[in-house]
């Protein structure tokens, strides 16, 4: 009966191996706090009872409803724990001297909570050790491609604007018809012919798709970042139209039409131009278009308010469709070639085709609807499964993204979501419902039961983007992620691990994928809650892992790791918490508090020597390479390290990626870390 506790300590060693490198266990003060809890009396005995109340204390606190599609199997009973329990203490007494309970405690090899500061600790005192070359290195790594993009927008800006104003400011002939204002309108519709080039190109969901497939010019382009530039550079176009409206409205109309600067005014545009009072000006179709546009740009930006947009946000994407009127009022703004050749309209063709084209599309396939379900997995994340139609064109990449629709909700609205995993054509989306419109799409479901799939329509636009694209260029990667930004890259590990189940089971020729790949997967999640949202998928790609770990001709290697960086108070809560965490067995090998097959750490990772750990492992990889082939020891061998998360950990790995290719160049073994960083919104 207690056979299966004889895998205990491989499964102990396996849950410490996951990022927990240089371990620290409890020390004897945290022991003593431990027993203390427990020996309530103080007379130096652990009544075993106790240690069994507690245990149940915890598990129910720590995982109080566990639903079926959370965990994977069926409910443990308590016989099964309790057990467990009594096999750890490895004791039949029903009291237990306190001397001989702390030294079982230790023998559990529990890591000590300190551990965790102290990880947190080391990432600030890495980077403050590091010198001011290499500091900044590790910055330009994590920010680098956004800094450098802004400043590429911004010179363009400044140099059109710069050109403007040098031309009118020393134009006399300018200047005395229509003063001060002018330059002011001139310099800002400079700067402007960019700024709204920009802004409607970062409304191009297919462009920036297109253009990924560049390594460069993603290195240098964060299309992740998309929206937050198009808020920016809106605000920034809004600015500019404000100040070239004043400078005409303010200066020129009013400095022309000055009986005392005809002479000037007839100068440049002609003898049939003066006289012409204010309001010519204005009635004029420079000014009716230019006043008309800033209207509506006005009305445009106030419905994009996020106080708008979290109330309405139907009246936030209905607001939107005025940029088109704007467009057109803006093309014809420039083209009475007043004052010079008009260019505006060139700058906006582009974008603009390329935008329209996209809402044409969109629009269009709003009226094909996709039958799919949709099951409500617990109070925060929702899955809607679908199956594209074969005559719709789908080209997916694992880690892209759609826009999705539901037609019981609103016609109009369309909202982003990343594809959590496509195999073939069928498709799944990991939604998180924190908002108003997942709210409703939420209530479309069955909250009284997971298993329930409750058939709806939806419309779905895309795929577009792929954040993770380059993932593909590699064929040993490091992921590192944390919460549901992760989800791309949950994608790309069941993608992967369909096209091996598809080879090892020769039904399909897979060409695509290299004689070898590994992938070591890093989630940090701060609850262990969250691990619930992709528990399905990674535990898809675990068991095809383990039913393929002992086969010769192994073409993919993909090591999960999970976190939990969720710290617990009392030390109690944390040792059983490793203790439940280990509960395993044959029949019921998943974790009882995550649903992971695969073993959680709790406490932050400690990157540094991860990535230490990983560089030898790749050097033991590649002289193996060399022993069978020679020539493979002037091969490059490279490493992707994917991250999305926070920017001081980012640093870290940027750091240790320049540090370990300086040591492969060293050593001789050429192994090359190239680091990337990700931003999934």
């Amino acid at each position: 009966m207690l056979s299966w506790f004889r895998v205990l300590p491989s499964t102990l060693a396996l849950t410490l191996r996951l990022g927990a490198h240089n371990v620290k266990y409890l020390t004897d003060d945290e022991i003593k706090a431990f027993i203390d809890d427990l020996d309530h009396n103080g007379d130096g005995m652990i009544d075993y009872s106790e240690v069994e109340q507690k245990l149940d204390s915890v598990h129910q606190e720590l995982a109080p409803r566990a639903l079926p599609h959370n965990l994977h199997h069926g409910t443990r009973g308590d016989d099964d724990l309790h057990t467990f329990l009594r096999t750890l203490v490895d004791s039949d007494k029903s009291r237990i001297p306190r001397d001989e309970f702390a030294e079982r405690v230790k023998s559990w090899k529990i890591p000590s909570m300190k551990q965790d500061t102290e990880t947190s600790k080391d990432q600030q005192d890495y980077l403050r050790k590091l010198g001011l070359v290499a500091r900044f290195r590790s910055y330009w790594a994590v920010h680098g491609p956004e800094i450098a993009f802004i400043a590429l927008v911004v010179s363009i800006q400044l140099a059109f604007g710069i050109w403007q104003l040098v031309k009118y400011l020393t134009g006399e002939h300018y200047t005395r018809a229509f003063g001060w204002g002018v330059v002011l309108a001139k310099t800002c519709a400079g700067a402007l012919y960019p700024t709204f080039f920009f802004l409607i190109l970062s409304m191009s969901r297919y462009f920036s798709t297109f253009l990924r497939r560049s390594y460069y010019i993603s290195r240098f382009i964060n299309w992740d970042m998309s929206q937050a530039f198009h808020i920016i550079i809106s605000c920034v176009a809004l600015t500019l139209a404000t100040l070239h409206a004043i400078g005409h409205l303010s200066g020129s109309f009013n400095w022309g039409s000055r009986e005392e600067n005809e002479d000037a005014v007839a100068i440049l545009l002609g003898a049939d131009a003066v006289p012409r009072p204010y309001i010519a000006y204005v009635r004029s179709l420079p000014g009716f278009t230019g006043i008309t546009a800033l209207g509506l740009f006005y009305i445009l930006a106030l419905l994009s308010l996020p106080q708008v947009r979290k109330a309405n946000y139907e009246l936030f994407q209905l607001g939107h469709l005025l940029m088109y009127p704007i467009i057109g009022l803006l093309m014809a703004h420039g083209t009475s070639n007043l004052l010079q050749w008009p260019m505006f309209g060139y700058w906006l063709a582009f974008p603009t085709l390329l935008v329209l084209t996209e809402r044409v599309i969109r629009f269009s396939v709003g009226f094909h609807r996709l039958n799919a379900t949709i099951r409500v997995l617990d109070k925060e994340t929702v899955v809607i499964s679908g199956k594209i139609p074969s005559e719709r064109i789908w080209q997916y990449q694992a880690g892209q993204y759609v826009f999705l629709q539901a037609p019981k909700i609103s016609l109009f609205q369309w909202h982003p979501f990343t594809v959590s995993t496509c195999i073939g054509n069928e498709f799944q989306l990991h939604i998180k419902t924190d908002g108003n419109w997942t709210s409703k799409l939420r209530s479309l479901g069955d909250d009284s039961n997971p298993e329930t799939a409750t058939p709806i329509q939806i419309g779905i636009n895309g795929p577009f983007g792929a954040p993770a694209q380059r993932f593909y260029d590699f064929s040993h990667s490091i992921v590192v992620g944390s919460g549901i930004g992760v989800t791309p890259f949950s994608g790309i590990l069941v993608d992967l691990q369909e096209k091996e189940d598809r080879r090892s089971r020769n039904t399909e020729k897979i060409n695509d994928t290299p004689d070898y790949r590994r992938v070591d997967f890093h989630w940090t999640v701060r609850s262990r809650n969250h691990l619930l949202w992709l528990s399905d998928l990674i535990n898809r790609v675990s068991q095809s892992q383990q039913q393929h770990a002992d086969a010769q001709d192994r073409h993919l290697e993909i090591n999960i790791h999970t976190h939990v960086t969720q710290k617990r108070d009392k030390v109690t809560t944390h040792v059983y918490r490793w203790l439940l965490e280990m509960h395993r067995t044959p029949e019921q090998p998943t974790s009882p508090l995550t649903g992971l097959l695969n073993p959680t750490h709790f406490g932050r990772p400690d990157f540094v020597s991860i990535l230490d750990s990983h560089y030898e492992e790749m050097k033991r990889y590649k002289a193996a390479l060399v022993e069978k082939d020679h020539e493979q020891k002037d091969e490059e061998l490279k490493v992707g390290v994917f991250f999305c998360g926070t920017p001081v950990v980012g640093e870290v790995l940027a750091d240790r990626c320049r540090v370990l290719s300086a040591r492969g160049r060293e050593d001789g073994s050429k192994i090359e870390y190239y680091f990337m960083m990700e931003v999934f919104g």
